[in-house]
């Protein structure tokens, strides 16, 4: 599985892995044990993980998802420290070490909740994705 392959729902929980295009809108499967499939149309907001990005300070002005979770994985190997009931000023605190040059205006604790939800689930049911990721990095800096 590919990035590019895996999605969001706007209003539904949890990400989904894009099956096929239909008539209607898009085949979509859940990526949790029950592997139920959704049929979206066009009425639906469908977000493609490959094309979300992160606000930054820097002057491209954005990080792409999948760079930071490639190091959210080669910097915790899925022990992200960070409890359920933690606080804002901790998830605030996880971001400033994973991406120093995020934009604290744009980028708040609810998203940073669900960056850290989405890496657990890629995590499980799809690590390839960040793995393979993470490896070609680390050829690169080799």
């Amino acid at each position: 599985m590919e990035f590019k392959e895996i999605a969001t729902v706007a209003g539904k929980p949890g990400l989904y892995k894009v099956l096929k295009p239909s008539r209607s809108g898009v085949i979509l499967e859940s990526m949790d044990a029950k592997k139920s499939k959704l049929v979206v149309g066009a009425n639906h907001r469908v977000s493609i993980l490959s094309e979300i990005s992160i606000y930054t300070l820097t002057e491209e002005g954005s990080t792409p998802l999948q760079e930071v979770m490639i190091t959210i994985e080669k910097e915790f190997e899925g022990d992200t420290g960070l409890a359920k009931g933690a606080d804002n000023d901790e998830y605030m605190a996880f971001m400033k070490h994973i991406l120093p040059e995020f934009d604290e205006a744009r980028v708040y604790p609810s998203d940073i909740k669900k960056l850290i939800s989405w890496y657990q689930i890629i995590r499980e049911f799809a690590p390839e994705v960040i793995a393979e990721g993470a490896s070609e990095s680390e050829e690169k800096e080799a």
